[in-house]
């Protein structure tokens, strides 16, 4: 163990140091601009569309995708990687995480919006994602091959062990319950619902997203409210860490920028290339309605439920207790607020944050396990290794787990972040074709012969022309 330890600590530290922070700043910039500012400009309009009915029986609706995107968004990134973030890089980091969510908009529409565009039909439903524009777009099966066992390792593995080690910690300090019992009944949910398939999948988290996520914004709302006089100065703190002359002097800012786009990144996946693959399932009229509700997601995620926690910290003042804390540091500051009972309320949200993203890492690895080969036994044997991997994450120790989490996470978002900038183009015409569309007054319904040379785009070809 150690000597993994050895190994990926300085990959991460390069990986994201020298190449990733500068990627997503500048991709995400790029995507700002060509699309006019897009996740501004249509921001109305993403609420709009994500309770727009599907036009058939086949695939699932804007909103079901919508939740299984935000099942694997909506996890321990939003409790514990929060805490991890501000006991690193101080109360600076929660602003970085709003720069990076806010471009990173821009960034989750693009990706979103090609995977619509190169999904493709699986019996009564869709799939796609950045492994099936790597060869439907540039030709490159063997890339998208990559891809999908980088993705498959990342959610269905790595990311899978992240949420049930949060889990196992928090229900062992809470309830002081074992660890491998708290790994075996996540073990047996986790069965029963994967092996149900993509159709028990949206069911499970279509119930579970929309409850969980507004009853842990109502309590902190209530946090808020209960000390509204504190809230100018918690903002003014989170600017002054960002930007500080005492920040700069003892290299605070870097530690905040770090830590915020890092842990950001790993709360919104903007970018990542993981969300397109829950966006392709969508049946909608146009691909660029699903790229809006992903990009809508991005917001919803970290300008909403990561405020949150960090709200929760800060007006706490226990944003300085480090990052061996972790999930502790947001208990510990929920008890400050509301008493004795915050562990127990923070286990269960963790408990349902955690497990809904294991959930929805499944299902992204699913696809890709369908990309590379579509025979069943590949199915059982991943399905089986998944519930291998949640067992694994209940007993591990945290550390490791993260520094895998971030160094798989980083590897993947630069292959993908390099592919849309190469497609980008692509989603560019399609918006603008949705935005003529939309000002004549219709309701924008996309043909692959509306952007002049597009190939691949099977879905959305005219039935006539075929």
């Amino acid at each position: 163990m150690k000597v993994l330890e050895w190994l990926v600590g300085p990959a991460n530290d390069f990986l994201w140091t020298y190449i990733l922070i500068g990627l997503l700043l500048a991709g995400g910039l790029y995507f700002t601009f060509r699309t006019k500012f897009v996740q501004f400009r249509l921001f109305r309009e993403m609420f709009r569309l994500i309770v727009e009915k599907k036009g058939s029986d086949d695939g699932v609706s804007a909103f079901q995708a919508f939740t299984i995107s935000a099942a694997s968004r909506v996890g321990t990134g939003n409790v514990t990687g929060v805490a991890l973030a501000i006991g690193i890089g101080g109360p600076g980091a929660v602003f970085w995480m709003w720069v990076i969510a806010l471009i990173g908009m821009a960034t989750a529409f693009v990706e979103s919006t090609l995977a619509q565009v190169y999904k493709v039909k699986d019996g009564d439903t869709f799939r796609g994602g950045p492994a099936y524009y790597m060869e439907k777009a540039l030709g490159f099966r063997k890339l998208g091959i990559v891809f999908a066992i980088l993705l498959t390792l990342c959610f269905g593995f790595i990311f899978n062990a992240v949420q049930s080690n949060t889990i196992s910690q928090s229900f062992h300090d809470v309830f002081n319950l074992p660890f491998w019992a708290v790994g075996l009944a996540l073990v047996l949910l986790t069965a029963v619902i994967i092996f149900g398939g993509v159709k028990r999948i949206v069911k499970v988290t279509q119930s579970i997203v929309p409850i969980m996520a507004t009853f842990y914004i109502l309590v902190a709302l209530f946090i808020v409210i209960m000390n509204i006089s504190e809230i100018p100065a918690m903002i003014a703190l989170i600017f002054e860490h960002a930007f500080g002359i005492k920040e700069m002097a003892g290299g605070g800012v870097g530690a905040a920028l770090m830590q915020g786009v890092r842990r950001g990144l790993f709360s919104n996946e903007a970018g990542m290339g993981s969300v397109p693959n829950a966006a392709a399932t969508a049946n909608v009229s146009h691909p660029a309605k699903q790229g809006l509700v992903q990009s809508l997601g991005v917001f919803f995620d970290t300008i909403i439920v990561c405020s949150a926690t960090a709200f929760i910290i800060i007006l706490a003042g226990l944003y300085d207790k480090g990052e061996e804390s972790g999930i502790i540091l947001t208990q510990a500051s929920m008890e400050v607020h509301v008493g004795s009972w915050a562990p127990y309320f923070i286990a269960i949200a963790i408990m349902f944050f955690a497990f809904s993203s294991i959930i929805g890492n499944y299902y992204y690895g699913e696809t890709n396990i369908e990309f590379i080969n579509a025979h069943k036994s590949w199915m059982v044997v991943y399905r089986v290794a998944v519930l291998g991997m949640v067992m694994f994450g209940a007993l591990a120790k945290v550390d490791i787990v993260w520094s895998m989490a971030d160094l798989f996470m980083g590897i993947m978002a630069i292959l993908n972040l390099v592919v849309i900038l190469l497609l980008g183009k692509v989603a560019f015409k399609v918006l603008d074709d949705f935005s003529t569309q939309r000002n004549q007054g219709k309701d924008p319904v996309f043909k692959a012969s509306s952007v002049p040379g597009l190939k691949g785009a099977d879905c959305w070809e005219d039935k006539h022309e075929l």
